[in-house]
């Protein structure tokens, strides 16, 4: 980020072929569809375009978008009234499934089912333990990136991430 500060366009392009991914899911499974997810994300990276002047390393680099984008959802839906909108759009098109050596049609069609579940519950977690799971999960952040990006405490993040890791196991019992 700092190069791209410098005027180095290529730090930008490698940013953003790094984080785009995990990014992207993270704030498809924290908007309400994929089209207003993919307005949010244009607008963290817009302002993190027009912040390159301005930034300052005080944590990684991750840390500091995440919270980009977390603002950035909630300010969504701080506007539109709504207090906590987040749930995942079933868009499984969207997702990879690890290839075997020869998949069968039953079990393309077991694995898609567990996606879908799994998908489903984390839907269903309470926001917070839904935000640090996937902040964990998809962005890969350690608990005190997390702690930063969402302003809590470590231990509270602890909680949170113990407490939906223990929905999510406990929801995909007999799945596995």
């Amino acid at each position: 980020m700092q190069r791209f500060g410098a005027g180095d366009a290529g730090a930008f392009d490698a940013l953003y072929a790094r984080h785009r991914g995990p990014m992207f899911r993270f704030m498809q499974r924290q908007c309400a569809n994929r089209a207003l997810a993919e307005e949010l994300f244009q607008d963290v990276w817009m302002s993190l375009i027009a912040a390159r002047e301005r930034y300052r390393q005080e944590a990684k680099f991750t840390t500091y978008l995440y919270t980009l984008a977390r603002h950035r959802v909630i300010d969504h839906f701080r506007r539109q009234g709504v207090r906590s909108q987040v749930h995942a759009e079933g868009d499984e098109d969207s997702i990879e499934l690890a290839p075997s050596a020869a998949p069968t049609p039953e079990a393309q069609l077991e694995s898609r089912r567990a996606v879908s579940r799994v998908l489903d519950l984390v839907e269903a977690l309470p926001s917070a333990q839904r935000e640090v799971m996937l902040l964990r999960a998809e962005a890969g952040l350690s608990i005190e990136e997390i702690a930063a990006v969402t302003l809590s405490e470590r231990e509270t993040v602890k909680s949170r991430l113990r407490y939906a890791m223990d929905k999510l196991k406990r929801g995909m019992e007999g799945w596995l």
